[in-house]
């Protein structure tokens, strides 16, 4: 785990506001972390999964800093067409989100391909194309946590 990383001493505690986003923001950063260590060591399937875990979880923290209680669904596509009015800056990750979206099923199960194993079927480039999409959603969510006084 990241040493930086400060934890709230009663999870779930607080379900809105800048509490809130802050979970969601600090797990979005870890499941980064992690995508980048899979990187490294050549899991590239299961990077393409938490790169869409990552991004799902800053937007779901955008949402929260936005006022919204509970924050349900795990299309980062679907999340960002929920917020874009009131977060223009996020029209401009929409082709990202719908690229990790395709990452949330088939990189997990070998029943999400027509055929093979998910551990085979992505590639080091795809890997680090879907990281580099999450950090854009994590640099907007930080930045606009930070703008709230986060």
């Amino acid at each position: 785990m990241n040493d930086n990383i400060q934890m709230h001493p009663e999870p779930g505690a607080e379900s809105t506001g800048g509490a809130a986003a802050d979970r969601w923001l600090k797990q979005a950063q870890d499941n980064l972390e992690f995508a980048r260590l899979g990187l490294r060591e050549g899991f590239f399937a299961q990077v393409c999964f938490f790169a869409q875990q990552s991004a799902e979880k800053a937007v779901k923290a955008i949402g929260h800093l936005l006022g919204e209680r509970t924050v349900l669904g795990h299309s980062v596509a679907v999340l960002v067409d929920r917020n874009a009015e009131r977060v223009p800056n996020l029209v401009d990750l929409r082709d990202e989100a719908g690229i990790l979206d395709q990452y949330y099923i088939p990189t997990r199960y070998p029943n999400g391909l027509p055929g093979g194993f998910p551990f085979m079927a992505f590639s080091e480039d795809q890997a680090a194309n879907a990281i580099a999409a999450a950090e854009h959603f994590l640099r907007l969510a930080d930045e606009r946590f930070r703008a709230a006084g986060g």
